[in-house]
């Protein structure tokens, strides 16, 4: 702490900011890893409903709440902007509706990771920048002083160093969080994509079905599920 007051008011500037950015760092962590397992836990329990299924009314019934539900709700809306069409132009319509769900969800969750990736890799460079800074002011100190005792040119100089220790403590953790967090959403992308696979195969059972006149001369999904 005494350091950090007897140091430049730039050198002052860089530290802050780079105390702020470990703050924030350790702030996305915290919310992106309480946001992320209760997604998971979320999306794991649609999975096995889904699995569970016999057809898509029963799986709507089955899953109420999240990403799941909001799938569900995707494929019905088609089906009903669909009724009377060829199934094949059904099917098309609903992935396109469901891989834009999914690509969604997915930028979503991301968010915010993007800020520990600017962290991680200019940290440093803004902490060498305070350095530089400082050091510049110590030999400008030095000339002033006409003298090259080790005892006057140290503090300056370690007061520096300071800034770029700090620049590395901000950007190490953040760049781990980053690569950590990246793998946790690609987890949960799979687990996303596991679901509209899933709900897609209910939908091309159905549209059998229906062709097929398994749910009777209306041979409408929704009016069976009704």
């Amino acid at each position: 702490m005494g350091m950090f007051l007897a140091a430049d008011p730039v050198v002052k500037a860089v530290m802050i900011i780079l105390a702020a950015a470990s703050v924030v760092t350790w702030t996305i962590l915290l919310v992106k890893m309480f946001s992320l397992g209760l997604a998971k836990r979320r999306m794991r329990s649609s999975l096995n409903e889904l699995r569970s299924a016999g057809n898509l009314a029963d799986a709507g019934q089955r899953v109420r709440r999240g990403v799941g539900a909001l799938l569900l709700v995707e494929v019905e809306e088609e089906l009903g902007l669909s009724h009377g069409l060829p199934s094949e132009g059904v099917k098309e319509r609903a992935a396109i509706a469901l891989n834009r769900v999914e690509a969604r969800v997915g930028k979503r969750m991301a968010s915010g990771t993007g800020i520990l990736a600017t962290i991680g890799s200019i940290g440093p460079f803004v902490g060498l920048f305070g350095t530089v800074w400082g050091i510049m002011g110590s030999f400008i100190g030095i000339a002033s002083s006409n003298t090259t005792n080790l005892a006057v040119v140290a503090p300056g100089i370690a007061e520096a160093l300071l800034a770029t220790g700090i620049g590395l403590v901000a950007a190490i953790p953040a760049v781990v969080i980053y690569n950590a967090l990246t793998r946790s959403i690609t987890g949960y992308r799979a687990l996303t994509g596991d679901a509209v696979a899933l709900i897609m195969r209910h939908l091309s059972r159905d549209l059998d079905r229906r062709e097929f006149g398994a749910y009777g001369p209306k041979g409408s999904i929704r009016l069976a599920a009704e």
